[in-house]
């Protein structure tokens, strides 16, 4: 099916498929929104985890969930607690998940490139009771506090003797569970950690509604249904797990990549038959393949793309990319009507999705006039219900009951919004939201190191990559402190996308009245800020 046709066929208004959205009751929780699915749809595949050829029907789905949820109540998984969750993109991960929302306990998902030190943070903020956990990374469990002992850690592959196997719990558990006490649409599901201004990460406090809204505004905002979704990054992240809620929602099948890949994504999408997925740019920087338009994709989501590859990446792929705006803590904020055509190239971000009101304001919170820039605020329900454990953040994150996004905006004469840049302190590599005080804290914990300041750089494949500066001590220059020292120390405290990519010495930091380093004079050194840097992918000096 071509843009061309698809574009062609009618369909209600925007305004009025949000009334509809709006006014459709929502499942009382996720577990009856999967029930639902499997009465309608029970020998349809809902989930194929393609690179390892394992699947399941919506039945399938629902009798491994309840069997989890069952064996995790068994062995005291209860209401309310908190899971930790560490695995690859395998079928085990949804299930997990699914599961937990069936008991209303909490999931606090993790990425598995996560050091030792990272991961006793989250488990120490986010008062982890439980850990599922690949066999693999069982090691970053090692010395941790000590309510968790060996029988708190559910391992999923190879277990060593003394921890609780996840394949143990699906088979003792029953198909027909039901939870002595349903889980309401307000009680927490996830606590997803996110990067933020103050350096590591918060724990969002999302709600059953908040997953429950995100995948109904994504299945009906088109006004169609999507039979066949691609989900190709983490399920730790938040896309594949709105994307699955998605395909419930529309009874569809959600396709899961082991990892996103893209040399290979134009083929899965061909391969697979897919209608809808998140089309990362980078996609758009492959070897032009002659039949990269022999495909049934309908339409994509693309987030932040240069308004001057819109049109050209439409025109190549022969599907209908809109803008969209979102985060952790709001769910879908923004959305471009499938409809809209003449706003292709033209850098929007669309308008309100169902069930949220935006504006923008100076800052002191009054709304500012058509067509000038000021801070984006939104609102509405089932966006994230404040920060665990953080009540400064929390009443810090909302004025008025509007949530403040830190991005600045504009809206035109129409009532499209386009975002103008960022308030927050934050590097964007690859679609990962990055604090740049959390790479300053690691690289400052280093004795050599007197100050440091993270930045970041134009990068033509991951949009932004991270530039780090240190000071050091007096006496010390990068010989007696060589480029290994220091990424060495970051390689050992930070995921691998935290490490900086490009590191540089200075004497001193320029500094703001306040003695803050003025990082707007550091990007300003040159006509590019990464000469004299050592580039740790490409081993040299620049």
């Amino acid at each position: 099916m071509s843009r061309q046709s698809v574009l062609a066929e009618p369909v209600p208004p925007a305004d009025e498929r949000r009334r509809r959205i709006e006014a459709e009751p929502l499942p009382a929780n996720l577990g009856a929104l999967l029930d639902a699915a499997a009465r309608d749809a029970p020998d349809r595949t809902v989930l194929e985890f393609f690179e390892d050829g394992t699947r399941c029907t919506f039945a399938e789905l629902r009798a491994a969930v309840n069997r989890l949820a069952d064996g995790l109540a068994g062995v005291g998984v209860g209401r309310g607690m908190h899971v930790a969750v560490m695995l690859p993109n395998v079928l085990a991960f949804p299930i997990t998940w699914l599961a937990l929302a069936r008991l209303g306990a909490v999931m606090v998902p993790m990425n598995p490139a996560y050091t030792q030190r990272e991961i006793a943070y989250l488990v120490e903020d986010g008062d982890v009771d439980w850990v599922i956990v690949d066999h693999t990374r069982l090691n970053g469990f090692a010395a941790l506090p000590g309510r968790l002992q060996r029988d708190r850690i559910v391992v999923l592959g190879d277990a060593v003797p003394g921890h609780v196997r996840w394949d143990d719990l699906q088979s003792i558990g029953r198909a027909d569970f039901v939870p002595s006490q349903p889980a309401g649409t307000d009680d927490l599901l996830n606590i997803q950690y996110t990067s933020g201004t103050t350096g590591l990460p918060k724990g969002c406090m999302l709600t059953q509604r908040y997953w429950l809204t995100a995948g109904l505004v994504n299945a009906r905002r088109d006004g169609r249904v999507y039979d066949r979704l691609l989900a190709s990054t983490p399920f730790f992240y938040m896309d594949p797990q709105w994307l699955l809620v998605m395909a419930l929602y529309q009874r569809a099948t959600l396709f899961v990549a082991r990892r996103q890949s893209a040399s290979r994504f134009m083929a899965w999408v061909r391969e697979h038959g897919i209608r809808f997925t998140l089309l990362p740019a980078v996609v758009l920087k492959q070897p032009v393949d002659p039949r990269e338009r022999e495909h049934r994709l309908v339409r994509v989501n693309v987030y932040g793309l240069p308004r001057e590859d819109h049109a050209p990446l439409e025109e190549r792929f022969d599907c209908i990319a809109r803008e969209a705006y979102g985060m952790t803590e709001i769910g879908s904020g923004m959305f471009m009507p499938i409809e809209a055509q003449d706003m292709v190239g033209s850098g929007s971000c669309g308008i309100p999705s169902p069930f949220r009101e935006a504006r923008i304001v100076d800052p002191d919170g009054r709304p500012v006039a058509p067509g000038e820039a000021g801070e984006l605020e939104i609102r509405g329900p089932g966006m994230l219900a404040g920060y665990y454990k953080k009540p400064e953040a929390t009443a810090a994150a909302f004025r008025d009951g509007w949530f403040r996004t830190g991005d600045l905006f504009r809206q035109d004469e129409r009532g499209y919004f386009f975002i103008v840049g960022r308030l927050k302190d934050m590097i964007r590599r690859a679609g990962e939201n990055i604090a740049a005080r959390e790479i300053e804290a690691v690289l400052s914990g280093l004795p050599e190191v007197v100050e440091a300041a993270a930045v970041p750089v134009p990068d033509p494949t991951r949009g932004e990559e991270v530039m780090a500066y240190v000071v050091l001590q007096p006496g010390l220059d990068r010989g007696a402190v060589p480029p290994a020292r220091i990424l060495d120390h970051c390689a050992a405290n930070l995921a691998p996308f935290k490490v900086p990519r490009y590191l540089a010495y200075r004497d001193a930091f320029p500094k703001t009245p306040s003695d803050k380093i003025a990082k707007r004079l550091l990007a300003e050194t040159g006509t590019d800020q990464r000469l004299g840097s050592w580039d740790r992918v490409e081993g040299r000096w620049r």
